[in-house]
This record gives C-alpha cells, sequence and structure tokens, in this order.
C-alpha cells in the first residue's frame, strides 16, 4: 500500500478515537455531580459529615438501589414488633432487619443510613414495623421508639467525650454539649472526697446499663449514675485502695490507666503490679493511654485515642504524658470498670517492671523484669 494511503486511513482511525477519549472524560467529569443529584433528588441531602468520596460512593449505591429502598418489600405485610438493643451496631440492626424479611437488602439499607446520617440517630427501643413500609419509611420509622424507658450505656474505657457522644443513640432528651458541660465539675452538694474539688466526673462514671424514663433529667442521670460508682466502689475497695497507700482519686487515675492497657480482663492484677512496682522506684509510668488521652482527638482517625503513637506525641507537653512526669496523672484518663478498680485495690504481687503486647494478636501481654528482658519480648 503506498505510504500516503496508509498515513489518511490512520488519521481517519485517530480522529474517532480522540473523539470517543473525550466524550468519555467529559462523562467521567459530570458523572459524580449527576449521581449526587439523582441520589439527593430521591433520598434528601447527604449527612454534611460525608467526604467527597463518601457522597459520590454512597450516591452510586443508592442510585442503583433506588427500587429495593423506596419500594415495600412486601404491600402485603404484616405489622410485626421489632426490638433495637442499646448500643446495638446498625449493621446488626440492617442484618435482623432483613432476617425478619422487612427489608430486600441490608448492604443498601445501610449506606442509605450513612448517606442521610440516620445511622447515629436510630433510637433503642420497640417498634411496630411492616414490610408494607419502604426501607426509607422504616427508617424514618425507627427515629423514634415507643418504649417508655430507654437505657444509657457506659461502657469500661470511656471518657467522658465518648459517653456524651452516644447520647443520640439513647432516646434520652439530652444533648451531648449539656452533658459535657455537666460532667465538667463535681456537682454541689455531692463530693467522693475533698481532693476532688475543681476536677470533672472523668472516672466517676460507673459504666453499665442505666434505665431511665424517657423524660429523666440531666441531674437525675447524673444522681444514678454517681450513687453506682459509690454502691460499688465499697467500704472493702477502699480499704485496698489505702493499704495500696492511694486516695481515692489517685486509685480511680491508677484503674483507668489499667482499664486502657488492658484487653483480657485477667490481666489487670499483672498490669497493676507493674505500675505500684515503676512507682516504688519513682519510675515513669511510660503508659501509652496516657498519652492518648492528653492528644485529645484525632480527627483523621475519628477517634479519641490516637494509634499507633509516633515519637512526636510522646513528647506532648501535658501533666497527663506518663512518659515525661514519674507521677500519675492529675485525674483519670477514662472511667474503669469494677474489674480494673479491684485490680488496683488488690494487685498481683510481681517482680515484673515492664510489659507489651503479645506478637499473636491474642490481646495478651509479655511481662518482664529487666529491661533487657523486655526489649527480648519485641515482636519480629
Amino acid at each position: 500500500m503506498p505510504p500516503r494511503q496508509r498515513t489518511s486511513i490512520l488519521g481517519a482511525c485517530f480522529l474517532p478515537a480522540v473523539a470517543l477519549g473525550l466524550l468519555a472524560i467529559i462523562f467521567l467529569a459530570f458523572l459524580p455531580s449527576t449521581l449526587a443529584r439523582q441520589a439527593e433528588t430521591t433520598f434528601g441531602p447527604p449527612s454534611p459529615s460525608l467526604s467527597s468520596y463518601q457522597r459520590f460512593r454512597l450516591s452510586i449505591t443508592l442510585t442503583l438501589n433506588a427500587d429495593a429502598l423506596t419500594q415495600a418489600h412486601d404491600p402485603d405485610g404484616a405489622p410485626v414488633e421489632f426490638t433495637v438493643a442499646p448500643g446495638e451496631p446498625v449493621p446488626s440492626i440492617s442484618q435482623r432487619l432483613w432476617e425478619a424479611n422487612l427489608i430486600s437488602d441490608p448492604d443498601a439499607f445501610r449506606s442509605y443510613l450513612v448517606y442521610t446520617g440516620l445511622d447515629t440517630r436510630l433510637k433503642s427501643g420497640e417498634f411496630t414495623l411492616s414490610a408494607a413500609l419502604s426501607p426509607v419509611q422504616i427508617a424514618q420509622e425507627m427515629q423514634s421508639s415507643i418504649s417508655a424507658e430507654v437505657a444509657l450505656v457506659i461502657l469500661a474505657g470511656w471518657r467522658m467525650e465518648e459517653v456524651a457522644a452516644s447520647l443520640p443513640t439513647t432516646g434520652l432528651e439530652i444533648s451531648a454539649e449539656e452533658f459535657l458541660q455537666a460532667t465538667r465539675s463535681v456537682p454541689e452538694g455531692y463530693s467522693f472526697s475533698p481532693e476532688l474539688s475543681g476536677l470533672t466526673l472523668e472516672g466517676f462514671l460507673f459504666p453499665g446499663s442505666y434505665p431511665f424514663p424517657r423524660q429523666v433529667t440531666l441531674q437525675q442521670v447524673l444522681t444514678e449514675v454517681l450513687l453506682s460508682f459509690e454502691t460499688q466502689v465499697d467500704a472493702e475497695l477502699r480499704a485496698g485502695f489505702a493499704n495500696q497507700g492511694l486516695s481515692l482519686l489517685q486509685a480511680v487515675t491508677l484503674a483507668s490507666i489499667v482499664e486502657r492497657e488492658a484487653i483480657v480482663e485477667d490481666e489487670m492484677p499483672l498490669i497493676a503490679s507493674v505500675f505500684y512496682n515503676r512507682m516504688a522506684i519513682s519510675e515513669r509510668l511510660a503508659s501509652d493511654p496516657t498519652v492518648q488521652y492528653a492528644l485529645g482527638y484525632n480527627a483523621e482517625q475519628g477517634t479519641w485515642w490516637t494509634n499507633p503513637l509516633s515519637l512526636a506525641d510522646l513528647e506532648v507537653d501535658s501533666p497527663y504524658n506518663t512518659y515525661l512526669y514519674a507521677t500519675l496523672p492529675p485525674g483519670p484518663i477514662c472511667n474503669p470498670g469494677l474489674a480494673a478498680l479491684r485490680a488496683v485495690a488488690f494487685p498481683a504481687q510481681t517482680p515484673y517492671y515492664y510489659f507489651r503486647a503479645a506478637c499473636d494478636n491474642s490481646g495478651l501481654h509479655l511481662f518482664a523484669e529487666s529491661y533487657a528482658e523486655h526489649l527480648a519480648n519485641e515482636c519480629p
């Protein structure tokens, strides 16, 4: 074939390819906004907490599953009673709704909740639901519970801000801001001991599940939670703290560190013994959770407990940083449970001065008497 003809054919093929490529680029450029508009038209505005990528990804999911979300799974479905436990995670709720034959697609339902922000506002309690409702309608029904009684759940190891963040899911008419404002100081007329004057209630919000009437006041909630602390931290525990040479505040502070360090409850007395041994020789506790508490909220990780810690993190200048200061922090770093408090009152008697996480992801720790042994326990 003559060269001139070959060039003409190649050119004829090249131009349509370029045009198709440009069309593809234009299509992809407008695709996110198109899907976002379509999802917003059908399902309403997205949660402002979503990133651009999350909004794009969820818009695709919702658009592809629009029928499954906006149409009833069974138009003839009868009403059924459905109970959501306090603190139950959204994936569990979605799965059980599917198992109860109320929705057709638990993943799409969960995506809808996250897209709208309803995943943080589902209430615990009892609901009358039906497959004759669309999943979108079911989600709306679950914004208010018919149960007259709701529960506040405080998990061992939570700091005050985490307790406050759980309030929107409890059904209590108490805002996180109100709760934090009230817990930043010991309530008037209520004192565990004089040394708590001027401190927050961190450490004294005793973990547990507290049933309350929906209309309960914040003062009534705090009274019940603090009374639980006084009941559980009885004379035996207080005598144990005194035998260890600790005041109540010091004991709760140390227990809060043990709570955050331990994964397996049975190890708590061992971990407490390490800290007692270090304090006996005026050695710094060097506890990561105290640094995490000092750092506060990590927006990138979405947690109050930064992990892993960097070398720069270990240098944060705070009285809570036990890598810098050879004393207990000025107050607790979380709200410890009964097991951690008992471990501080009645620690194991050991020769250990060090511990680190075992390398098998079991949650257990390796304990050591010497620093050389501690280094030898490092994971390969």
